[in-house]
């Protein structure tokens, strides 16, 4: 008797799994972070009246968005493009020995070119 394929999994719970398996430890770190920043930000320009919480989640967005964009997508794909693209030597691995090359044999140099149309 042959075995079946186990049925693939509701999107429900393959979302929970992916989730899950996230390093949320770094979005907190760079939520608090740009907390921090805009608050101080919007604190400084403006003071804490007139829409202060408005201006606040709207700074706070665009500072976590750059955040999070910087550091969990431009930053990893440097790496991965400086290793796939460049070499290793450029992501700071160990640098392969050069390889040796045979020397060519050595000519001799040629007659000075001399033009016919010109005297």
């Amino acid at each position: 008797m042959a075995r079946s394929a186990p049925a693939p999994l509701p999107l429900s719970q393959r979302l929970r799994r992916r989730l899950g398996a996230y390093n949320w430890r770094r979005v907190g770190i760079l939520a608090a972070i740009s907390f921090v920043l805009s608050s101080s930000l919007i604190g400084y320009l403006f003071g804490v009246s007139d829409r202060f919480f408005g201006r606040l989640g709207a700074a706070f967005f665009l500072g976590f968005c750059l955040l999070a964009i910087t550091f969990l997508a431009i930053i990893p794909f440097i790496g991965w493009a400086t290793t796939h693209w460049f070499g290793k030597g450029w992501s700071g691995g160990p640098t392969p020995p050069p390889a040796r090359r045979t020397s060519l044999p050595a000519r001799r140099p040629s007659a000075p070119r001399t033009s016919t149309t010109l005297p």
